[in-house]
């Protein structure tokens, strides 16, 4: 038996939920000075439903660089602000709920 979404009503393999939800988020892309004065770039504002290990697999890939995902947050080498933002429109997040900070 299939489980139904309790935003939506309709089967969750559909995935529609997900989209649904993609675009009710507030996302904030920024970067932090660690150590030794190296870069990170830090993800925040992700809700529950969505696949936040997922969504950082397919951001490792896309800009070649380490990363990890702490408390919700994706944290990556680097400063990737610009291309983050780009990527994450690729997955489905709206233009307008992805703000920058540098």
């Amino acid at each position: 038996m299939t489980e139904i979404d309790s935003l939506t009503g309709l089967p969750k393999e559909l995935g529609i939920g997900e989209s649904i939800t993609k675009e009710s988020q507030r996302i904030t892309v920024r970067t932090v000075k660690r150590r030794y004065g190296k870069l990170t770039t830090l993800i925040q504002g992700f809700d529950k439903e969505v696949n936040i290990k997922d969504i950082s697999k397919k951001l490792k890939s896309a800009l070649a660089c380490g990363g990890t995902v702490k408390d919700s947050i994706i944290e990556l080498q680097g400063n990737h602000v610009e291309k983050v933002k780009e990527e994450l429109i690729k997955y489905g997040f709206p233009k307008d709920s992805i703000s920058t900070q540098r």
